[in-house]
């Protein structure tokens, strides 16, 4: 039996647990171990076939936000596998050795859903390219469409993309951005004020500031709000949205950003696109591919149900213990 991208992702879909290709050929009559590795050492899936599954059920509002972020897919129980490098990994709060994958996620406000439209493979050693690059060239690709459809206003990142560059390209474009960023970041309240770490700024009388985040130029002007998380957090957010002049609601604006960490933590814990074990950067790169289209079908039913994500995946698995309990395989015996 020939393994398939339709076949492959079969079993991503509905496999409960075990994602590994040898589980795969032992679950199925006549498929052979070599036949799931030839499929993921040959193929060559790429973001296109996610942009071509997304496409036939996304629904585009005006006001469409774009967030990007990265994820790290830990491989630190392998170290021979291609693509797989040291990284810090906001998950796990430390250094590991993984794949990173930076995504575009697009969130409608209007239906509250969410849509990956586009990732990349962070593999500098390969392609040269930071996480940052990679980011850049998705917000191109997302402008040359933008400009026949307009679905989209702001574009929402955290601290680490928040670059003086990166804004400034946001706003060539014509874009709203609403951005974390760190609280040593100078800023200039007005033209005459000396630029100033963000969190020294006189808050206790203010509730948000306007003026010049240092590094843009002196005509781009953006509102700093100050968001107490907890006793020890406190997040400040840039944006050069002047409608944003309260901070209750650049705190609802910003908290938009955390659909991208849903998509992630789901991805995460129900397509299995961590648990892959091929070493070779191609196989690692389709079973991702993979991955991710399993979450669009697994969301689009989910939505179509009024389910749970969660539920969609695990409900069959709650049905076959069920199951177990009225006519069991194995008798437990005192």
């Amino acid at each position: 039996m020939k393994v398939t991208t339709q076949l492959y992702g079969q079993f991503i879909l509905n496999t409960p647990q075990n994602f590994t290709g040898t589980y795969f050929a032992d679950t199925v009559d006549y498929l052979e171990h070599d036949s799931v590795y030839r499929f993921l050492k040959d193929s060559k899936l790429t973001p296109a076939i996610l942009k071509e599954k997304v496409g036939t059920i996304i629904e585009y509002s005006p006001n469409g936000k774009i967030l990007f972020d990265d994820s790290v897919m830990d491989k630190s129980s392998s170290k021979k596998i291609e693509c797989a490098t040291k990284q810090y990994s906001g998950n796990a709060h430390h250094v590991v050795v993984g794949i990173g994958v930076v995504t575009c996620v697009y969130y409608n406000p209007d239906n509250d859903k969410f849509y990956p439209l586009d990732y990349r493979i962070y593999d500098k050693e390969r392609d040269g390219k930071t996480k940052l690059d990679h980011v850049n060239d998705m917000l191109d690709d997302l402008i040359k469409k933008d400009r026949k459809k307009q679905f989209f206003t702001h574009i929402l990142v955290d601290s680490w993309y928040a670059t003086t560059k990166f804004l400034n390209k946001i706003m060539d474009y014509d874009k709203l951005f609403i951005c974390s960023i760190k609280s040593n970041r100078l800023f200039s309240p007005n033209e005459t004020k000396k630029p100033t770490a963000v969190k020294d700024l006189d808050w206790n009388n203010n509730d948000f500031f306007r003026g010049k985040l240092k590094g843009l130029p002196a005509k781009r002007l953006v509102n700093l709000f100050r968001i107490v998380i907890s006793s020890d957090k406190t997040d400040f957010i840039i944006t050069n949205d002047e409608s944003l002049i309260n901070s209750d609601d650049a705190r609802k604006e910003s908290a938009i950003r955390w659909k991208i960490e849903e998509f992630h933590r789901e991805l995460k814990q129900l397509t299995g696109i961590e648990k892959c074990q091929a070493r070779k950067q191609r196989s690692q790169r389709n079973h991702i591919a993979v991955s991710m289209l399993v979450w669009v079908q697994l969301k689009t039913q989910a939505w179509k149900e009024k389910r749970t994500i969660y539920q969609v995946k695990r409900d069959p698995l709650k049905e076959f213990v069920s199951a177990q309990w009225r006519n069991p395989s194995l008798i437990f015996e005192v």
